[in-house]
Protein backbone atom coordinates (compact mmCIF):
# COMPACT_ATOMS: atom_id res chain seq x y z
CA UNK A 1 0.00 0.00 0.00
CA UNK A 2 2.97 2.31 0.89
CA UNK A 3 4.24 1.99 -2.25
CA UNK A 4 1.09 2.96 -4.16
CA UNK A 5 0.93 5.70 -2.09
CA UNK A 6 4.62 7.01 -3.15
CA UNK A 7 3.56 5.82 -6.58
CA UNK A 8 0.79 8.79 -7.05
CA UNK A 9 2.92 11.11 -5.93
CA UNK A 10 4.90 10.85 -9.07
CA UNK A 11 8.55 11.32 -7.27
CA UNK A 12 10.34 13.50 -10.02
CA UNK A 13 13.35 11.74 -8.76
CA UNK A 14 13.90 7.99 -7.11
CA UNK A 15 16.47 9.15 -4.50
CA UNK A 16 13.19 11.03 -2.92
CA UNK A 17 11.56 7.91 -1.86
CA UNK A 18 13.22 7.87 1.45
CA UNK A 19 12.70 11.43 1.79
CA UNK A 20 9.22 10.86 1.71
CA UNK A 21 9.20 7.91 3.84
CA UNK A 22 11.09 9.55 6.21
CA UNK A 23 8.92 12.83 6.70
CA UNK A 24 6.39 10.63 6.56
CA UNK A 25 7.57 9.06 10.21
CA UNK A 26 8.24 11.78 11.20
CA UNK A 27 4.96 14.26 10.18
CA UNK A 28 2.49 11.70 9.93
CA UNK A 29 1.67 12.74 6.78
CA UNK A 30 3.26 13.12 3.24
CA UNK A 31 4.48 16.31 1.77
CA UNK A 32 2.23 17.46 -1.53
CA UNK A 33 5.51 20.05 -2.24
CA UNK A 34 8.66 18.26 -1.16
CA UNK A 35 10.68 21.54 -2.46
CA UNK A 36 9.84 22.75 1.14
CA UNK A 37 10.84 20.71 3.22
CA UNK A 38 14.29 19.70 1.62
CA UNK A 39 14.90 23.56 2.11
CA UNK A 40 13.62 23.30 5.59
CA UNK A 41 16.36 20.28 6.08
CA UNK A 42 19.29 22.56 4.13
CA UNK A 43 21.68 24.73 6.72
CA UNK A 44 23.41 27.48 5.58
CA UNK A 45 26.79 26.14 5.73
CA UNK A 46 25.76 23.97 2.60
CA UNK A 47 26.09 27.17 0.77
CA UNK A 48 24.11 26.34 -1.71
CA UNK A 49 22.11 28.79 -4.43
CA UNK A 50 19.38 28.48 -6.09
CA UNK A 51 18.61 29.60 -10.00
CA UNK A 52 18.81 32.93 -9.21
CA UNK A 53 22.31 32.67 -7.62
CA UNK A 54 20.53 33.87 -4.13
CA UNK A 55 21.69 31.78 -1.24
CA UNK A 56 18.76 28.66 -0.33
CA UNK A 57 18.95 27.40 3.34
CA UNK A 58 16.33 27.26 6.24
CA UNK A 59 16.89 30.37 7.51
CA UNK A 60 14.06 31.84 6.50
CA UNK A 61 11.36 28.90 6.79
CA UNK A 62 12.80 28.78 10.75
CA UNK A 63 11.72 32.48 11.29
CA UNK A 64 8.25 31.57 9.60
CA UNK A 65 8.06 28.14 11.60
CA UNK A 66 9.21 30.38 14.83
CA UNK A 67 5.70 32.35 14.54
CA UNK A 68 3.56 29.31 13.84
CA UNK A 69 5.06 27.46 16.93
CA UNK A 70 4.61 30.13 18.74
CA UNK A 71 0.61 31.05 17.46
CA UNK A 72 0.24 27.21 17.64
CA UNK A 73 1.64 25.84 21.01
CA UNK A 74 -0.45 29.42 22.34
CA UNK A 75 -3.80 28.03 21.60
CA UNK A 76 -3.03 24.47 23.12
CA UNK A 77 -1.59 26.06 26.43
CA UNK A 78 -4.64 28.37 26.58
CA UNK A 79 -6.57 25.65 26.00
CA UNK A 80 -5.03 23.12 27.88
CA UNK A 81 -5.38 25.41 31.32
CA UNK A 82 -8.37 26.88 30.96
CA UNK A 83 -8.71 29.71 34.22
CA UNK A 84 -4.68 29.69 34.44
CA UNK A 85 -3.54 33.55 34.27
CA UNK A 86 -1.60 35.36 31.79
CA UNK A 87 1.87 35.11 33.25
CA UNK A 88 1.64 31.31 33.62
CA UNK A 89 0.16 30.58 30.02
CA UNK A 90 3.64 32.55 28.73
CA UNK A 91 5.97 30.77 30.98
CA UNK A 92 4.49 27.35 29.84
CA UNK A 93 4.72 27.96 26.30
CA UNK A 94 8.22 29.31 26.32
CA UNK A 95 9.00 26.36 28.08
CA UNK A 96 7.78 24.26 25.37
CA UNK A 97 8.88 26.20 22.39
CA UNK A 98 12.54 26.90 24.25
CA UNK A 99 15.63 25.90 21.85
CA UNK A 100 16.74 23.48 24.48
CA UNK A 101 12.97 21.62 23.74
CA UNK A 102 13.30 21.92 19.90
CA UNK A 103 16.70 20.43 20.12
CA UNK A 104 15.71 17.51 22.17
CA UNK A 105 12.62 16.60 19.94
CA UNK A 106 14.49 17.13 16.96
CA UNK A 107 16.47 14.04 17.82
CA UNK A 108 14.06 12.13 19.21
CA UNK A 109 12.33 12.44 15.56
CA UNK A 110 15.13 11.58 13.69
CA UNK A 111 15.22 14.94 12.23
CA UNK A 112 19.30 15.22 12.53
CA UNK A 113 19.82 12.74 10.68
CA UNK A 114 17.81 14.80 7.27
CA UNK A 115 19.66 17.94 7.96
CA UNK A 116 22.07 18.68 5.11
CA UNK A 117 25.20 20.66 6.17
CA UNK A 118 29.09 20.57 5.77
CA UNK A 119 29.59 18.27 7.85
CA UNK A 120 31.85 20.57 10.67
CA UNK A 121 28.96 21.70 12.58
CA UNK A 122 28.49 18.85 15.30
CA UNK A 123 29.43 21.33 17.86
CA UNK A 124 26.50 23.62 17.75
CA UNK A 125 24.15 20.95 16.90
CA UNK A 126 22.29 22.81 19.78
CA UNK A 127 21.14 25.43 16.98
CA UNK A 128 21.40 23.00 14.03
CA UNK A 129 18.67 21.15 15.18
CA UNK A 130 16.42 23.59 16.72
CA UNK A 131 16.34 25.68 14.04
CA UNK A 132 15.56 22.86 11.50
CA UNK A 133 12.34 21.54 13.26
CA UNK A 134 11.12 25.36 13.49
CA UNK A 135 11.74 25.14 9.58
CA UNK A 136 9.93 21.85 9.49
CA UNK A 137 6.71 23.59 10.91
CA UNK A 138 7.31 26.41 8.58
CA UNK A 139 7.57 24.35 5.44
CA UNK A 140 4.50 21.93 7.07
CA UNK A 141 2.21 25.87 7.18
CA UNK A 142 3.31 26.13 3.21
CA UNK A 143 2.51 23.22 2.32
CA UNK A 144 -0.54 21.67 4.47
CA UNK A 145 -1.44 24.89 6.15
CA UNK A 146 -2.07 26.00 9.56
CA UNK A 147 -4.28 23.06 10.13
CA UNK A 148 -1.81 20.63 9.28
CA UNK A 149 0.34 22.25 11.75
CA UNK A 150 -1.90 21.71 15.10
CA UNK A 151 -2.66 18.36 13.74
CA UNK A 152 1.12 17.54 14.28
CA UNK A 153 1.49 19.43 17.47
CA UNK A 154 -1.24 18.03 19.59
CA UNK A 155 -0.92 14.21 17.77
CA UNK A 156 2.38 13.69 17.27
CA UNK A 157 4.63 16.00 19.83
CA UNK A 158 1.72 16.78 22.96
CA UNK A 159 0.24 13.42 22.61
CA UNK A 160 3.40 11.15 22.25
CA UNK A 161 6.61 13.08 23.10
CA UNK A 162 5.40 15.79 25.46
CA UNK A 163 3.48 15.89 28.76
CA UNK A 164 2.20 19.49 28.60
CA UNK A 165 1.31 19.22 32.39
CA UNK A 166 4.92 18.13 33.62
CA UNK A 167 6.57 21.04 31.71
CA UNK A 168 4.24 23.63 32.79
CA UNK A 169 5.10 22.92 36.47
CA UNK A 170 8.90 22.33 35.90
CA UNK A 171 11.36 25.04 36.65
CA UNK A 172 13.84 25.05 33.97
CA UNK A 173 14.94 29.25 34.68
CA UNK A 174 17.80 28.52 36.68
CA UNK A 175 18.95 32.23 36.61
CA UNK A 176 15.47 33.30 38.02
CA UNK A 177 15.70 30.79 40.40
CA UNK A 178 18.87 32.00 41.58
CA UNK A 179 18.02 35.74 40.81
CA UNK A 180 15.03 35.11 43.96
CA UNK A 181 17.21 33.26 46.29
CA UNK A 182 19.70 35.96 46.07
CA UNK A 183 17.02 38.51 46.22
CA UNK A 184 15.39 37.07 49.34
CA UNK A 185 18.55 36.41 51.02
CA UNK A 186 19.79 40.34 50.77
CA UNK A 187 22.61 38.74 48.51
CA UNK A 188 24.33 40.54 45.59
CA UNK A 189 24.68 38.50 42.39
CA UNK A 190 26.27 39.56 39.37
CA UNK A 191 27.59 37.84 36.31
CA UNK A 192 30.64 37.92 35.20
CA UNK A 193 31.41 37.49 31.05
CA UNK A 194 35.02 35.38 31.21
CA UNK A 195 35.33 34.95 27.84
CA UNK A 196 33.58 35.88 24.60
CA UNK A 197 34.86 34.05 21.34
CA UNK A 198 34.08 31.95 18.19
CA UNK A 199 33.97 28.42 17.42
CA UNK A 200 36.08 26.77 14.11
CA UNK A 201 32.68 27.12 12.11
CA UNK A 202 32.46 31.34 13.01
CA UNK A 203 29.92 30.38 15.83
CA UNK A 204 30.01 32.88 18.77
CA UNK A 205 30.74 31.76 22.26
CA UNK A 206 30.40 33.03 25.66
CA UNK A 207 31.78 32.03 29.01
CA UNK A 208 30.27 33.84 32.23
CA UNK A 209 30.51 33.11 35.58
CA UNK A 210 28.20 33.84 38.82
CA UNK A 211 29.37 35.92 41.47
CA UNK A 212 27.60 36.20 44.73
CA UNK A 213 29.41 38.80 46.92
CA UNK A 214 32.37 38.78 45.09
CA UNK A 215 32.60 34.90 45.63
CA UNK A 216 32.96 32.84 42.34
CA UNK A 217 30.32 30.11 42.02
CA UNK A 218 30.07 28.34 38.75
CA UNK A 219 30.97 29.01 35.26
CA UNK A 220 28.95 28.08 31.84
CA UNK A 221 29.80 27.69 28.08
CA UNK A 222 27.07 28.23 25.53
CA UNK A 223 26.48 29.72 22.04
CA UNK A 224 24.53 32.82 23.43
CA UNK A 225 24.58 34.67 26.39
CA UNK A 226 21.42 33.34 27.85
CA UNK A 227 22.41 29.46 27.34
CA UNK A 228 25.92 30.21 28.94
CA UNK A 229 23.88 31.97 32.20
CA UNK A 230 21.57 29.27 32.34
CA UNK A 231 24.31 26.80 32.81
CA UNK A 232 26.83 28.90 35.57
CA UNK A 233 23.46 29.36 37.49
CA UNK A 234 22.33 26.07 37.41
CA UNK A 235 25.63 24.50 38.58
CA UNK A 236 25.78 27.43 41.10
CA UNK A 237 22.42 26.04 42.53
CA UNK A 238 23.77 22.36 42.70
CA UNK A 239 26.82 23.74 44.50
CA UNK A 240 24.64 25.71 46.73
CA UNK A 241 23.34 22.50 48.07
CA UNK A 242 26.03 20.24 47.65
CA UNK A 243 29.07 22.28 49.36
CA UNK A 244 27.80 23.94 52.76
CA UNK A 245 31.25 25.49 53.00
CA UNK A 246 30.49 27.74 49.19
CA UNK A 247 27.42 28.98 51.25
CA UNK A 248 28.97 30.05 54.29
CA UNK A 249 31.47 31.94 52.77
CA UNK A 250 28.92 33.57 50.86
CA UNK A 251 27.20 34.47 53.96
CA UNK A 252 30.60 35.68 55.52
CA UNK A 253 31.00 38.08 52.82
CA UNK A 254 27.82 38.83 52.69
CA UNK A 255 28.15 40.28 56.56
CA UNK A 256 31.95 41.96 56.20
CA UNK A 257 29.57 43.78 53.30
CA UNK A 258 26.69 44.82 55.71
CA UNK A 259 28.59 45.53 58.47
CA UNK A 260 31.19 48.20 56.68
CA UNK A 261 27.79 50.05 55.53
CA UNK A 262 26.31 50.20 58.39
CA UNK A 263 29.38 51.64 60.31
CA UNK A 264 29.50 55.45 60.11
CA UNK A 265 32.52 56.66 57.75
CA UNK A 266 32.97 60.12 59.69
CA UNK A 267 31.83 61.87 62.89
CA UNK A 268 28.02 62.75 63.29
CA UNK A 269 27.40 66.50 62.86
CA UNK A 270 26.88 68.83 65.30
CA UNK A 271 23.07 70.01 66.26
CA UNK A 272 24.59 73.42 67.80
CA UNK A 273 23.40 76.78 66.21
CA UNK A 274 26.30 78.50 64.66
CA UNK A 275 26.94 81.96 66.55
CA UNK A 276 28.70 83.25 63.47
CA UNK A 277 26.57 86.45 63.53
CA UNK A 278 27.88 87.79 67.20
CA UNK A 279 31.17 89.86 66.36
CA UNK A 280 33.98 89.81 69.22
CA UNK A 281 35.85 92.13 69.84
CA UNK A 282 39.84 91.73 70.54
CA UNK A 283 38.74 93.01 74.52
CA UNK A 284 36.39 90.22 74.72
CA UNK A 285 38.55 87.17 74.07
CA UNK A 286 39.55 87.01 78.27
CA UNK A 287 36.46 85.93 79.50
CA UNK A 288 38.03 87.79 83.21
CA UNK A 289 37.06 91.12 81.34
CA UNK A 290 33.52 90.63 80.18
CA UNK A 291 30.99 92.35 81.82
CA UNK A 292 29.44 90.44 84.24
CA UNK A 293 25.51 89.52 83.72
CA UNK A 294 22.40 89.71 85.94
CA UNK A 295 21.74 86.27 85.67
CA UNK A 296 25.42 84.81 86.40
CA UNK A 297 26.11 83.21 89.95
CA UNK A 298 28.79 82.71 92.28
CA UNK A 299 29.56 80.06 94.73
CA UNK A 300 31.49 81.19 97.49
CA UNK A 301 33.59 78.89 100.21
CA UNK A 302 32.97 79.92 103.99
CA UNK A 303 36.31 81.47 104.07
CA UNK A 304 35.38 83.61 101.51
CA UNK A 305 31.90 84.63 102.67
CA UNK A 306 33.42 85.75 105.49
CA UNK A 307 36.07 87.75 104.37
CA UNK A 308 33.48 89.26 101.89
CA UNK A 309 31.35 90.45 104.84
CA UNK A 310 34.34 91.85 107.04
CA UNK A 311 35.12 94.01 103.96
CA UNK A 312 31.08 95.31 103.80
CA UNK A 313 31.40 95.52 107.39
CA UNK A 314 34.70 97.95 107.01
CA UNK A 315 33.12 99.71 104.17
CA UNK A 316 29.91 100.80 105.80
CA UNK A 317 32.21 102.14 108.86
CA UNK A 318 33.69 104.26 105.93
CA UNK A 319 30.51 105.51 104.63
CA UNK A 320 29.81 106.84 108.05
CA UNK A 321 32.69 108.89 108.45
CA UNK A 322 33.21 110.30 104.94
CA UNK A 323 31.97 113.49 104.43
CA UNK A 324 31.02 113.48 100.77
CA UNK A 325 28.33 110.29 101.66
CA UNK A 326 26.83 112.63 104.81
CA UNK A 327 23.23 111.63 104.33
CA UNK A 328 22.20 113.06 107.83
CA UNK A 329 20.42 115.74 106.39
CA UNK A 330 18.20 113.42 104.84
CA UNK A 331 14.95 112.30 107.13
CA UNK A 332 11.63 110.94 106.59
CA UNK A 333 10.18 112.74 109.66
CA UNK A 334 8.03 115.64 108.80
CA UNK A 335 9.14 118.68 109.72
CA UNK A 336 6.81 122.10 110.63
CA UNK A 337 7.36 125.75 109.06
CA UNK A 338 9.52 126.73 112.12
CA UNK A 339 12.03 123.91 111.96
CA UNK A 340 12.26 124.44 108.24
CA UNK A 341 12.82 128.29 108.65
CA UNK A 342 15.52 128.01 111.61
CA UNK A 343 17.36 124.87 109.89
CA UNK A 344 17.50 127.12 106.49
CA UNK A 345 19.34 130.44 109.26
CA UNK A 346 21.45 127.79 111.10
CA UNK A 347 22.94 126.60 107.90
CA UNK A 348 23.25 130.59 106.51
CA UNK A 349 25.52 131.47 109.63
CA UNK A 350 27.93 128.20 109.66
CA UNK A 351 28.29 128.87 105.86
CA UNK A 352 29.81 132.61 107.44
Amino acid sequence: MLVNIIDRIRLPFRKDKELYSSLYNIIGFYPHNISYYKLALMHKSVMHRNKKGKPANNERLEFLGDAILDAAVGDIVYRHFPGKREGFLTNTRSKLVQRDTLNKLAQELGLCELILSSGHTSSHNSYMAGNAFEALVGAMYLDRGYDACMTFLKKRILAQMINIDKVAYKEVNFKSKLIEWSQKNRVKISFQLLEESKDQNGSPTFNYQVMLEGIAGCSGAGFSKKESQQKACKDTLDKLRREPQFIDEVFAAKGSRTKMEEEPVEALPSTDAPQDFIVVSETDINDDEKHPTAFREEVFSEAESAADNDQEQQSEHLDETDEDYDLSHISAKEKSREEIIAAAEHAAFEEE
